[in-house]
């Protein structure tokens, strides 16, 4: 089988077997169309180490990142594992295949303090009545008090929310179901929008729909306006030229642990498969807590 044919299999596994995230299906998806273009698209059984090799030496060569070279490097295991199991293969050529460990950078992550008032500042927005005031500030809350990601916040219909536990049931990676709670500020804003803000904006629409947050159209809102809300307004905060949603993400999970909380229940509220995936904010943590000892201990 050419290797061409070969991967547009595996991204039809990847997509209805795996079930993993469209970001992740195309990333894998445009790794292995390189690989089979720097490879001359061979049959899938004649590409060896030295090809693999030589195609993430290609990449080294014009500069790539060493975050890009690994998932390369995860993407061409993965594809050659299922080739293996399929009987494609007989052996399995990325076994010995290495790329360079990913450089480990501590996430963009807000003060308490930078946090409180950056919302409540929203909140009075949002007590205007607007309701793109009330969406937005909505958003936020959401966002950093229940650490959910951007396409979870966006998939959400209201049926997923319980206000009186203050909960959401959202749908992650994986299209993994999990039940995270929120606080009293979100469970607030979340509520005032319900009641007056989003009728206004359904009233817009030309059909229902069960979306929670809904755009100035009133079809459901996108990724991308979630986007641009969260960098004009949080990217000041941070002191960063971009930023995203999961700054916001990231902040929640630091403050947490700040907080008191266990790892593990991070890692539940955060839906990640692997514990090592929040050990991440454990050394945020620590950076801020050296931080205030060299501002505050006089032998510092």
């Amino acid at each position: 089988m050419d290797l061409t044919v070969a991967i547009e299999a595996f991204v039809v596994h990847l997509e209805r077997v795996r079930r993993l995230s469209p970001a992740t299906v195309r990333a894998y998806r445009s790794d292995l169309r390189d690989l089979a273009t720097s490879a001359g698209d061979p049959a899938v059984d004649a590409v060896d180490l030295e090809v693999l090799r030589d195609w993430l030496w290609q990449a080294t060569q014009r500069g790539d990142a060493r975050s890009t070279l690994a998932r390369r490097a995860a993407a061409a295991r993965s594809f050659f594992s299922w080739s293996h199991e399929e009987g494609l293969i007989d052996t399995d050529p990325s076994l010995r295949l290495v790329a360079p460990k990913r450089g480990r950078t501590l996430p963009t992550v807000a003060s308490s303090a930078a946090m409180a008032v950056l919302l409540d500042a929203h909140r009075d927005a949002a007590a205007s009545g607007d309701p793109i005031a009330m969406r937005d500030h909505a958003v936020l809350e959401m966002l950093y008090g229940a650490g959910i990601r951007v396409s979870e916040l966006c998939g959400l219909d209201v049926d997923d929310l319980d206000l009186d536990r203050g909960t959401a049931r959202v749908v992650g990676k994986g299209s993994k179901e999990r039940v995270v709670p929120y606080g009293t500020p979100a469970r607030d804003a979340v509520g005032a929008y319900l009641t007056r803000g989003r009728p206004a904006l359904a009233a817009r629409a030309s059909s229902a729909t069960p979306a929670l947050l809904l755009g100035a159209r009133g079809s459901r809102l996108g990724a991308r306006s979630v986007y641009g809300l969260v960098a004009r307004v949080l990217a000041p905060v941070v002191g960063a030229e971009t930023v995203g949603p999961h700054a916001l993400r990231h902040t929640a999970a630091t403050h947490l642990l700040d907080g008191g909380a266990d790892l593990r229940a991070v890692q539940e509220i955060l839906g990640h498969a692997s514990l090592g995936t929040t050990q991440i904010y454990t050394h945020v943590s620590a950076e801020r807590l050296t931080a205030t000892y060299r501002l505050a201990h006089p032998r510092a």
